[in-house]
C-alpha cells in the first residue's frame, strides 16, 4: 500500500495522535492511500491537487473524513463505477466495496472506528436500499 501524507508524515501522525480530523483518499483497489490534516487542505479534490494529482480524478477514490471517532464516508458513486450500467446494482457494487476497502485501509493505520455514511450523502444510499 502506497500513502501519501501531507505535507508529510509528522503532521499528519500529529494529527491522528491528537485526535484532529484527516482527509483521507483511497483508491478503490485500496492500493494507494492520501490523507492530510482537514486545515491542510479543506477538501478532497483540493488534497488531489495539493499532491499533484489532477482534481478530476476524484472519481477514482473513496472519500472519507477520519478523526478517532469514526470515518464519514462521502458516500458519492461514480456513474461509471466498474461499469455497471444498472444504477442500482452500481451503487450496491461502490457500497460493498467501500466498506472492505476502508476497513481495510483503517485497520492498517490502527484505527479501528466506525464507518459512517452522513445523512447528507445518503441520496444514492437510499437508492440503493429502494425495491426495484
Amino acid at each position: 500500500m502506497k500513502v501519501i501524507n501531507y505535507p508529510d508524515k509528522s503532521s499528519t501522525d500529529a494529527a491522528i495522535k491528537a485526535g484532529e480530523p484527516l482527509l483521507v483518499l483511497i483508491s478503490f483497489d485500496g492500493e494507494t492511500v492520501i490523507m492530510s490534516h482537514i486545515d491542510e487542505a479543506v477538501e478532497h479534490h483540493i488534497l488531489l491537487e495539493k499532491t499533484g494529482i489532477d482534481s478530476r480524478q476524484i472519481d477514482r477514490y473513496f472519500r472519507i473524513v477520519l478523526d478517532n471517532e469514526g470515518a464519514d464516508w462521502t458516500f458519492v458513486c461514480p456513474p461509471d463505477y466498474k461499469n455497471i450500467n444498472d444504477k442500482q446494482h452500481r451503487i450496491t457494487a461502490f457500497y460493498k466495496d467501500g466498506f472492505a476497502v476502508i476497513s481495510d485501509v483503517l485497520s492498517h493505520m490502527g484505527l479501528m472506528v466506525g464507518i459512517n455514511i452522513p445523512k447528507r450523502y445518503r441520496r444514492h444510499f437510499d437508492y440503493m436500499m429502494e425495491d426495484t
